[in-house]
């Protein structure tokens, strides 16, 4: 089903005083009982002058901070309120300035914010960022300016409401203005990556401000609980998850090409590793010659590498059950039908990339080589490879 249109049949006239003094009374009511108060106006009637008076009244006794997203030119009603919260273009209307204008427009702002007693106003700027605007002073501009983020934009609904909610949040719980605003910048820089009026959660947040690129390499070793958690961080962040697997036994050349062109297939690489039991189980009594400890902490240490995660099965099937990747990789002379999990992801609506793997490159050949004892100018001899896995204990 496809919604072609919309049609809205409304009426601007005031409520009936009995019904606009149930609602001050309900919400003055409430307002003892929350953090913070945003007046979202839609300029419908239901917040009239009187009532934004008195939830600002109500609201600075209990030291409870108001913000209002106008849609109307006069701020009056929003004196006493810490702060309004309009965009360029609603400036502009508020102030009689032309939008272009910026800086005398900005200026115009910061009067406004004496004329109807803000602490600030903040003021959405588009692809330009977030301007918090309050009296200049001596030596002071009284402007702070937090750019946008660069992203790629899908949907810029709702971005103005995710600003004013991120916001309000972070000075309810007690932020400075300029952290808030920060957190509100990057909250609508997500947003807007997404398609339709869609909520932020706080961990988008947490993911955002804690990208894996910055992380060490013990940080991108997860267990399963917390590599679920880290891929719907990702996957709400709107990136792009590619999962492949391997024992990974003595890193070569072939192992390196393979991870690279994972990551062309997306934008977070999660990398299944067997653990030694199935290792041992998959390639003999002798393997591997690398603990799984040692192992994942070399594939973490690679920067196409954005999480490590060791399975105990022979497969990783139950994990690629777990972690719904939008692309499964794997190197060799598979087909789509022949890797493992592929039927889960396709169901879920992603897919399969094979690669062709470097002829030449294995861990076989290199433990052939290291096995291989010369002997002066004759045939080289071939040493058990359990003499060598001992002396590495």
């Amino acid at each position: 089903m496809q919604q072609l249109l919309r049609l809205d049949i409304e009426s601007r006239d005031l409520p009936p005083e009995i019904e606009a003094q149930r609602l001050r009374d309900r919400a003055t009511e409430l307002v003892g009982k929350v953090h913070a108060v945003i007046l979202s106006d839609y300029a419908k009637g239901a917040l009239s002058a009187a009532l934004c008076e008195a939830v600002i009244r109500a609201a600075r006794s209990a030291g409870v901070p108001v913000l209002a997203d106008p849609k109307t030119p006069d701020f009056s009603k929003y004196s006493g309120a810490i702060s309004v919260c309009p965009n360029l273009g609603e400036l502009a209307q508020a102030t009689g300035i032309p939008a272009h204008h910026t800086e005398e427009l900005l200026a115009a702002g910061q009067r406004l914010v004496v004329e109807h007693d803000l602490k600030f106003l903040t003021v959405t700027m588009s692809e330009k960022g977030i301007s918090v605007l309050r009296p200049a002073s001596e030596g002071r501009s009284g402007v702070y300016h937090s750019p946008a983020r660069a992203r790629e934009v899908f949907d810029v609904s709702g971005a103005g409401d995710t600003v004013i909610a991120t916001l309000t949040a972070g000075l309810a719980a007690g932020l400075q203005i300029e952290t808030a605003v920060e957190l509100a910048n990057l909250a609508a820089g997500i947003v807007v990556g997404k398609v339709g009026t869609v909520p932020i959660a706080s961990h988008e947040l947490v993911a955002a401000l804690t990208p894996s690129s910055s992380l060490s390499a013990s940080e991108k070793i997860l267990d399963l609980e917390r590599i679920k958690l880290r891929v719907a961080e990702w996957r709400a962040s709107g990136e792009t998850i590619v999962f492949t697997n391997g024992c990974f036994d003595l890193l070569h050349v072939g192992h390196i090409t393979l991870l690279e062109d994972c990551r062309r297939f997306g934008s977070k690489l999660v990398l299944g590793l067997n653990a030694d039991a199935s290792v041992c189980r998959l390639k003999g009594p002798t393997r591997p010659i690398v603990a799984e400890r040692e192992r994942a902490r070399v594939m973490a240490a690679l920067a196409a590498v954005d999480a490590v995660v060791l399975f105990e099965e022979d497969t990783p099937l139950e994990l690629i059950r777990a972690l719904r990747p939008n692309v499964l990789v794997k190197g060799g002379d598979y087909t789509v039908e022949t890797v493992v999990g592929h039927e889960e992801v396709v169901a879920a609506g992603g897919r399969v990339e094979i690669v062709p793997t470097v002829e030449g490159f294995s861990t076989t050949n290199l433990v052939s080589k290291l096995t291989a004892q010369p002997t002066g100018n004759g045939p080289e001899e071939k040493r058990d490879p359990i003499t060598i896995e001992e002396s590495q204990k």
